[in-house]
């Protein structure tokens, strides 16, 4: 019953505790300790007692004068620290994988007999970052023996970025999905991204595989650091940088000149209206369906079925993006689906009046009124040409998706499609199958002349052979995965937790606030990871115990020191040491220049 009793019952006044040495004879040399102080009483707070009051007998030995504290109480606190080891984690783990609020966090932790503000809160979460980084760089030997006994590793790269956000750029190994390295960066340059590469490379060994995307940045800086590595793009890259190549400025401009039109807001205008005109409870509605399912008209009463049919036909229109499959433009072209379905709607429109409603406009009217709606739009000459030129070119885009078996149009997987499980030699012949056609007609291979560059130019980083690797059970191989899919899906998850926890969609402040090695949270749920860092302690709150303060009082003081804070060219800037004489100079020795004048007057 006692373990269930909160502290605030069993101690309604914070209790003062006393901590000594754990020895009063040094262990070095024999001698009996001395008492070298007793501090006066600290607020400690931690989740097993709350607020208590430590009181720190200190000793030490009078021959070597070796300093001895009690190591129970900083088992439980950091040194100088106010709240507990156990406090850090719970705020670390709330905020990092269960997605808590600061303010959420607050209310729970206050639910325990633990009070703390908004503010500590942050504070704590990103202590907890600080720590779990330490563990893990300690970690680093045994991390790389797991991922030996695997057969090596093969390593994704990839960042995120929005807006004026530094660049959070992530390396995971893929067979073990552990995050290995991080680091901010202002941009993917080459010579930003070399030396976080040499990083991995010194501290993991070289990789059997890299996988990542076509940025320019990447491929030069993996080129430099993994010379003979073999060196693979994510085939999803790949088809997107392509497709927007070949359609995104068609489609681009097909979507501003729909917007012209303003034939959606005029729809949903009308569509409103007829929702007004129409009765939930009319049975025209379901004789309406009936008739639609069997071929045949089920009722006598024709009076609302200009207005329901119309409606219908509106909302029809609107569902054009369940023609998507969530892979994005260009995979998916929503406003070319939306166009199309108007010029269907109008030509079906145009039908019904000619066949069976000539004459009879007044009856009728909700068919003529929609059918003015699309009429401008529908037959407008440009929209015309560019909606056709998109179809052509999208059919040759799609051709290659179904050679390449990735993101193919009647998948389902969105954006997380790794693709088909099909041995990538009948990928690559079925993609070379592809090239040919494309090249065997002079005009075709005039318009897709780019799609044949882009093709060729990264054809051997396209098709991986499995890979042989040595493991403990022996020989076995390796097929490196055909997408960076594995980064991705961990950057949106990154994203879906920042909007969970800051409640807006905006990644650019969380972005530029978080420490860059906030990622490695994720490898808290792999089981053989969390018996490696953790090193024998039982849990999380023991393991940080063991890590020396002052490294973390020196990472803390380098998080809150973010350059990241400072103007890039400012920062570059104030490493002059003589900026200060630079600057007496530029404003004082040309006392006749009309700047100086300026400033002086």
């Amino acid at each position: 019953m006692i373990a269930n009793t909160s502290a605030s019952i069993l101690f309604p006044k914070a209790p003062t505790l006393h901590f000594y040495p754990e020895t009063d004879i040094c262990p070095i040399c024999g001698s009996v300790l001395h008492v070298q102080k007793t501090t006066s009483p600290k607020t400690v707070v931690t989740m097993d007692i709350g607020a208590f009051n430590a009181k720190e007998t200190v000793l030490f030995c009078p021959h070597d004068r070796k300093t001895f504290f009690s190591e129970q109480l900083h088992n439980l606190v950091p040194r100088g620290g106010t709240f507990g080891f156990d406090v850090i984690v719970e705020v670390g783990l709330a905020l990092f994988v269960h997605c808590r609020n600061n303010r959420e966090i607050m209310i729970a932790m206050a639910a325990k007999n633990v009070f703390i503000s908004e503010r500590e809160v942050s504070y704590l979460g990103r202590k907890f970052i600080i720590y779990l980084a330490l563990a893990h760089r300690q970690s680093r030997p045994n991390l790389r023996n797991l991922m030996a006994r695997k057969g090596g590793y093969i390593l994704h790269v990839d960042g995120t970025c929005e807006g004026d956000s530094p660049n959070l750029f992530c390396g995971l190994d893929e067979i073990s999905e552990l995050v290995l390295d991080t680091i901010k960066i202002p941009s993917e340059k080459t010579e930003l991204l070399v030396p976080f590469f040499q990083r991995i490379k010194e501290q993991y060994g070289e990789p059997k595989a890299l996988v990542h995307d076509m940025g320019r940045g990447i491929i030069a800086a993996v080129k430099e650091v993994f010379k003979g590595v073999p060196d693979f793009i994510c085939h999803f890259h790949f088809l997107r940088d392509l497709g927007k190549d070949l359609l995104l400025d068609e489609y681009t401009t097909l979507q501003k000149r729909l917007r012209k039109f303003k034939v959606k807001p005029l729809l949903r205008q009308r569509s409103k209206y007829l929702e007004q005109k129409i009765d939930p409870a009319c049975q025209s509605i379901e004789e309406i369906i009936e008739s639609l399912e069997s071929g045949t008209w089920q009722t006598t009463s024709f009076e609302n079925i200009p207005l329901i049919t119309t409606y219908a036909l509106i909302q029809w229109v609107f569902e054009y993006q369940r023609q998507s499959n969530g892979y994005g433009v260009p995979f998916d072209r929503p406003h070319l689906d939306f166009y199309r379905r108007l010029q269907k709607a109008h030509r079906l429109l145009a039908n019904i009046m000619d066949i069976h409603l000539r004459g009879n406009i007044k009856d009728n009217k909700p068919f003529y009124q929609i059918y003015r709606t699309f009429k401008e739009v529908v037959e407008d000459k440009q929209l015309n040409e560019l909606a056709s030129s998109l179809e052509r070119k999208a059919q040759v885009f799609d051709k290659l998706r179904m050679a390449m078996r990735i993101a193919v149009p009647e998948s389902k997987c969105g954006i997380n499609d790794n693709g088909d499980e099909m041995d990538i030699k009948n990928i690559e012949e079925k993609v070379t199958l592809f090239r040919k056609w494309l090249a065997s007609d002079t005009q075709r291979k005039r318009t897709y002349a780019k799609m044949l560059d882009q093709i060729d130019k990264y054809w051997e980083k396209l098709f991986a052979d499995p890979l042989p690797v040595s493991t403990s059970e022996g020989v076995v191989y390796i097929q490196p995965q055909r997408t960076n899919n594995i980064l991705e899906r961990f950057f949106r998850g990154e994203k879906r937790r920042g909007r969970k926890k800051s409640g807006t969609a905006s990644m650019s402040k969380l972005l530029k606030s978080l420490l860059s090695d906030t990622p490695l949270v994720q490898n808290l749920k792999n089981a053989e990871y969390m018996e490696i860092i953790l090193n024998g302690c039982p849990n999380l709150a023991e393991r940080f115990a063991k890590i020396d303060a002052h490294l973390v009082q020196q990472e803390m003081m380098e998080a809150n020191n973010d350059s990241e804070k400072k103007l890039p060219a400012i920062r570059k800037l104030i490493k002059d040491s003589d900026l200060t004489m630079k600057i007496s100079s530029l404003f004082f020795s040309n006392s006749n220049t009309g700047a100086n004048c300026h400033l002086r007057s």
